[in-house]
């Protein structure tokens, strides 16, 4: 065997050591069950569903496999998630924080309504507000923060072609949180709380004037067929957590504790990228431009959001929006708030 065959042979056995094939190779067979975001999403299709289904397969070289299914498809409530995953129905979770905030407000902390409008931001509060998150759940919800991420700025989807804010006064808009109708009551509107699945029927029928959604979410969700405008003023991102039930937690070795956690590091860093190229993306899909490869060509009429609207936008989070979670959440809260978001944001919020 001449000395190049014989390295040959050497690297084949440490490269994979290095590398962390030998410790995938080493991890016990396990099989797990998880609940994920609504399929439709741009986060669930992408990102969360390939991340069960291929990646820790593969990363595990075949040892850990997880049945994943969209919260939509079994007909689960997004609100009582949380309870779910308390109560060990499933061992992972995918959950939008600001349903999570209905048991806590806490948790929608980093996700008001339109109070970061670019997803370096938006990234910057959620990860000054990560480890209150995590506190929570540990505390009081028997589970373990791993990842968090979001979907595109969630905009509004109307059935007729807005002319700007002030047409939204007196409308009737489907909303899925607390903050987002705080908005609506300072811009006069009426909001309506309303599951994901049923929106497309209640635009189509008049139940509900205009919608709530994110602006690539909506166009893979059919949305297009039954609105014909788009005012793009954001109210968040639709951020979401990826959880762990602290029992299935702490009954894994360390070994494999330390995989779950390199994976949802470059999980977390996958569903930002996404995020970014779904939002650069949302405005060529839904007006039938190219590129266009994570929605479907359509023929909405976008209407911008002029200057005089933006400043108003910046009254509401910074006063109504802002007020009104901070009451809902208490002093301390608003306190711990100030200290992490407020200071990463340059923002205060009103302690009482």
């Amino acid at each position: 065997m001449t000395m190049r065959t014989l390295l040959g042979a050497a690297l084949a056995v440490l490269l994979p050591a290095l590398f962390g094939g030998a410790s995938a190779q080493d991890l016990p067979r396990l099989q797990f069950k998880a609940i994920g975001l609504n399929s439709p999403t741009v986060a669930s299709s992408v990102d969360e569903i390939p991340f069960w289904r291929e990646t820790i397969p593969r990363a595990s070289n075949g040892a850990i496999s997880v049945d994943i299914t969209p919260l939509d498809q079994m007909g689960i409530d997004d609100k009582t998630m949380l309870r779910l995953l308390r109560l060990g129905v499933m061992d992972f979770a995918g959950m939008d924080i600001s349903k999570m905030a209905g048991d806590d407000p806490r948790f929608e902390g980093c996700d008001l309504a339109g109070l970061t409008l670019d997803i370096e931001r938006a990234r910057a509060a959620c990860n000054a507000w990560r480890a209150v998150m995590d506190r929570q759940m540990q505390r009081n919800w028997n589970a373990r923060l791993l990842a968090i991420g979001g979907n595109p700025p969630q905009v509004f989807w109307c059935r007729t072609v807005v002319r700007g804010l002030e047409d939204l006064r007196g409308k009737k808009i489907r909303v899925f949180n607390n903050t987002m109708r705080d908005f609506l009551q300072g811009i006069g509107a009426t909001a309506v709380s309303m599951a994901f699945a049923e929106v497309v029927p209640a635009l189509n029928n008049g139940v509900v004037d205009c919608a709530v959604t994110g602006s690539l979410s909506g166009n893979t969700a059919g949305w297009p067929e039954v609105t014909r405008s788009l005012y793009p003023m954001s109210l968040g991102w639709s951020i979401n957590v990826l959880a762990v039930n602290l029992n299935t937690w702490n009954r894994l070795e360390p070994r494999v504790q330390a995989f779950f956690l390199e994976q949802a590091r470059a999980y977390e860093e996958r569903m930002w990228n996404t995020l970014r190229e779904a939002t650069a993306q949302a405005d060529n899909c839904n007006t039938g431009r190219q590129p266009c490869t994570m929605g479907r060509l359509a023929s909405m009429t976008i209407v911008p959001v002029k200057p005089e609207e933006q400043e108003l936008h910046r009254r509401l989070v910074e006063g109504t929006v802002l007020a009104n979670w901070a009451r809902r959440c208490g002093a301390e809260c608003a306190r711990e708030w100030n200290e992490t978001v407020g200071r990463t944001l340059g923002l205060a919020a009103p302690v009482r």
